[in-house]
């Protein structure tokens, strides 16, 4: 099986016009400076001496709004990752960015250079949560940059944050059915937290905003991501990165952060599953499901194998190279 790397190139609020309200990209992807076009060489360099050059690899964009950039300084950056795709050292080039800053002659110049990947920072797709949170843009708008992507041969990404202030649980279930249904290839699921020096700290601390806990959290992510999951959208996420200063609290003030969430969050969904299994305190279970799936389906720290030992005598995992993502089978042997 093909296994795949991102090349990260971090360029922290770059271009954007509006500050969120729960934003502070310096804070969250644990990064002080920008990247300069003359030192993503170097970068890339040191990434591919450790990545397996058989695997698939994507240099990408994160952490600003890529284009809108002047279309010369997004061309500077891009020529420096075309020279890695042409010479065939990466297969993929990839950047995130806001709706309002699609245009035709911005497409086509990404195009020009072998961009794969657009993904929108969609966030919600509720006029009223945008209007909140300070966006700065409209669903409306959405639409139509989603529309202008896939129509111009790119994938498209549109990423959506739950636990967002004046949003809903059911109001983010809302906006995964209108990303499936803007025919999304892609997505990541962010749950909010509430970073150091943003508009969002002060919220929380005049006690405006309670932040979803871990478990709503992860319950609200799992049904989510099994959601995209029926309707072939790939989830490319779930969670922040783990950045030094979410790890040490630096950065973080409150929310639900978890250095394994996206763990948590498969574990959640398996366990669903295997709940709907009869119990037999008699019987041997054992159940069949893809390699990849394997430490999911058994849980973030064995957590689903302990809940079936309580309903079975015996429970057995078995690896089946026949399966994919979530399928799965299970019988059960007497003893």
């Amino acid at each position: 099986m093909k296994t795949y790397y991102t090349i990260p190139i971090f360029i922290p609020e770059k271009a954007c016009p509006y500050r969120c309200i729960y934003c502070n990209q310096y804070k969250i992807v644990g990064c002080d400076s920008i990247i300069q076009p003359e030192e993503m060489k170097s970068l890339i360099d040191t990434y591919l001496s450790t990545i397996p050059s058989n695997a698939c690899k994507t240099i990408a964009f994160f952490g600003g709004s890529f284009t809108g950039m002047p279309i010369e300084e997004q061309s500077r950056y891009l020529q420096v990752a075309y020279h890695y795709l042409s010479g065939g050292l990466v297969q993929r080039i990839q950047l995130s960015t806001r709706p309002d800053y699609i245009s035709g002659p911005i497409l086509d110049n990404l195009g020009k250079y072998g961009v794969k990947i657009v993904e929108l920072g969609a966030q919600s797709l509720h006029d009223k949560v945008l209007d909140f949170i300070g966006r700065g843009h409209t669903v409306q708008q959405v639409e139509t940059a989603a529309g202008m992507i896939r129509d111009h041969g790119f994938e498209l990404g549109l990423q959506m944050m739950i636990g967002l202030p004046s949003d809903t649980p059911q109001g983010a279930m809302e906006t995964a059915k209108k990303i499936i249904a803007l025919k999304a290839q892609n997505t990541r699921i962010y749950p909010t937290l509430v970073i150091k020096n943003t508009c969002l700290e002060t919220l929380y601390r005049q006690g405006k905003y309670i932040p979803l806990t871990l478990d709503e959290a992860v319950d609200l992510s799992a049904q989510i991501y099994a959601l995209f999951d029926r309707n072939n959208v790939k989830v490319l996420r779930v969670g922040l990165h783990p950045s030094e200063g979410l790890l040490n609290g630096e950065s973080l003030v409150a929310g639900p952060f978890h250095v394994s969430f996206k763990e948590l969050v498969l574990t959640k969904i398996w366990k669903e599953k295997f709940l709907q299994i009869p119990e037999n305190k008699q019987g041997r279970l054992l159940i069949k499901v893809s390699p990849q799936a394997i430490n999911a389906a058994i849980g973030y720290g064995a957590e689903n194998k302990k809940l079936l030992k309580t309903r079975f005598a015996e429970v057995q995992f078995v690896k089946d190279g026949q399966k994919e993502n979530f399928e799965w089978n299970w019988q059960i042997e007497e003893i």
